[in-house]
């Protein structure tokens, strides 16, 4: 008879649902939602962790900032979110890659790399050797980030862009869709184009 492998996805939304299939791509065959509005079919946290009290959580949330918050009230519980690498992706022995963080279909996680708590490694990013990547960033589809690249807490590096070889992004940033990043960023910015130039600050 087969075994029922349940995992809890906290979340509900479309990132939840693309972690949900992650899941099932590593042998979990039962879904639970969790979600923190009033949704059919999901679990509030509490009711969950009372009923299913030892099936891990997965994070399903799309923003960073709420990620980070749904990370910090698991672990002001003891709850530590689950680490989901999709069969498909490449990640280096000796890359490290944090709690609670998804590495999406047929990405890459080359050596030397540290991927954060909470992250988003997105389908076919590929993050290359001596890379750092803050807790609770996004780097979306198609993104590549050459040798020793740095990326902030919380940024979210939008889709198909690049970012060249030692080249720092700060904290809370956002990259638009198809960018090329060829300097260094500070943090609270939001920068576009070929190469990307700062377009406005996004905290005071």
């Amino acid at each position: 008879m087969e075994t029922i492998k349940r995992i809890g996805i906290y979340g509900v939304g479309g990132h939840g649902r693309v972690v949900a299939q992650i899941a099932r791509a590593c042998g979990y065959s039962e879904i639970l939602w969790i979600d923190d509005a009033v949704k059919e079919n999901a679990y509030d946290f509490e009711t969950f962790k009372t009923a299913y009290a030892d099936i891990p959580v997965a994070l399903g949330v799309g923003s960073n900032a709420a990620r980070q918050r749904v990370f910090e009230k698991l672990a002001a519980i003891g709850v530590e979110p689950l680490t989901l690498i999709h069969p498909s992706a490449v990640i280096a022995a000796d890359a490290a890659v944090g709690c609670g963080s998804v590495i999406m279909p047929l990405a890459v996680v080359n050596t030397g790399t540290t991927i954060g708590e909470g992250v988003i490694v997105n389908s076919g990013a590929v993050v290359e050797h001596d890379c750092h990547v803050g807790d609770f960033a996004h780097l979306s589809p198609k993104v590549a980030l050459a040798g020793a690249v740095r990326v902030g807490l919380r940024t979210h590096v939008g889709i198909g862009s690049s970012v060249v070889q030692g080249v720092s992004i700060g904290a809370d940033a956002v990259i638009a869709a198809g960018s090329a990043v060829i300097a260094s960023l500070p943090d609270g910015v939001m920068a576009a184009g070929v190469p990307a130039v700062i377009k406005k600050e996004l905290r005071q």
